[in-house]
């Protein structure tokens, strides 16, 4: 794959600082060393919050949060961050979330899951499920689920199993899934061809998929790979973005085509020259810029029930 021809100047200059900051080599790394190279990258980038923009830690049902508010928000933005089940928490996107806050005026409530190894499928998704739960309590508006990576996979998980309970689906107004992976064909097409692409590898992708896998999961299940429902009916109104050189790129056209073909909602943004992890390179890089743009535009139309995309 000819990455240099893909990618811009401004887009290499991010994944080199990167680079700098979390090798290439980092799942060899121990667990402790690979979480403390993310932390330290993510501080790396980490922008200030805009000032308008009020924070709060607590617990919901257990689980760590953080809220996020400006003004007085009509909707809430439930958010699960990236870092492939193994790293990151509220530290790592705390100016992802802070800007979203500010560029739509929504709460956001961001969700520390626990991590594997330590933690194994399903705990993340059971407390995801409790912040849910927590938020549709606790708030009277409704909700858009946004998450990046692993947190988009969740996200994902949370809108196939909220349908179950209708009065809980019924307050879910969309998801904003930006480069998930959903448990595509690891044999086929972006898998393959974006094998070693900057950023993201498929070996790193096998890493992680299997370290927070328990031994008897052998059954299908949604709630660890989306993609593996057989029911794609009622399900939020969803738009999802990929980077288009990533190897997870087209598990979000594969669930768009799934939802799609249930006759749902769902449109499928891919970013062209772009990369796995490009939300951090939004101040630096102007496709990522622009994307970012793309992203805060879906979720302020997804709680507005505005949908642009036929």
């Amino acid at each position: 794959m000819d990455y240099e021809r893909l990618i811009d100047e401004e887009t290499w200059a991010f994944i080199r600082k990167t680079g700098e900051c979390y090798p290439e080599d980092a799942v060899a790394l121990t667990i402790a060393e690979q979480r403390a190279v993310y932390n330290e990258m993510a501080q790396e980038f980490r922008a200030p919050r805009p000032g308008m923009v009020r924070t709060e830690d607590r617990a919901a049902n257990g689980v760590p949060i953080r809220i996020y508010s400006a003004g007085d928000p009509t909707r809430t933005v439930l958010f699960c961050h990236g870092g492939g089940f193994v790293v990151g928490g509220l530290e790592s996107h705390d100016d992802v979330c802070a800007e979203i806050c500010a560029q739509t005026g929504y709460r956001v409530v961001a969700v520390d899951y626990r991590l594997a190894p330590e933690h194994q499928h399903p705990a993340m998704f059971d407390d995801a499920w409790s912040v849910l739960s927590w938020v549709l309590d606790r708030f009277e508006d409704d909700v858009v689920f946004l998450g990046d990576s692993a947190g988009a996979n969740l996200c994902a998980a949370l809108a196939h199993a909220v349908r179950a309970d209708s009065e809980m689906a019924a307050r879910i107004l969309g998801q904003v899934l930006i480069y998930g992976a959903f448990g595509g064909d690891i044999n086929a097409g972006s898998y393959i061809e974006h094998a070693q692409a900057p950023m993201l590898t498929r070996d790193e992708i096998l890493f992680y998929m299997d370290i927070r896998k328990p031994g008897g999961l052998t059954e299908p299940d949604p709630t660890y790979a989306p993609l593996q429902d057989d029911d794609f009916t009622g399900l939020p109104p969803t738009v999802l973005i990929s980077a288009d050189c990533d190897p997870v790129r087209d598990d979000s056209r594969d669930y768009r085509d799934r939802v799609v073909a249930a006759g749902g909602r769902a449109h499928w943004i891919n970013e062209p020259g772009l990369v796995h992890g490009y939300l951090r390179a939004r101040h630096s890089v102007v496709r990522a810029r622009d994307s970012f743009e793309r992203i805060s535009v879906a979720v302020e139309g997804l709680g507005q029930g505005v949908w642009p995309y036929d």
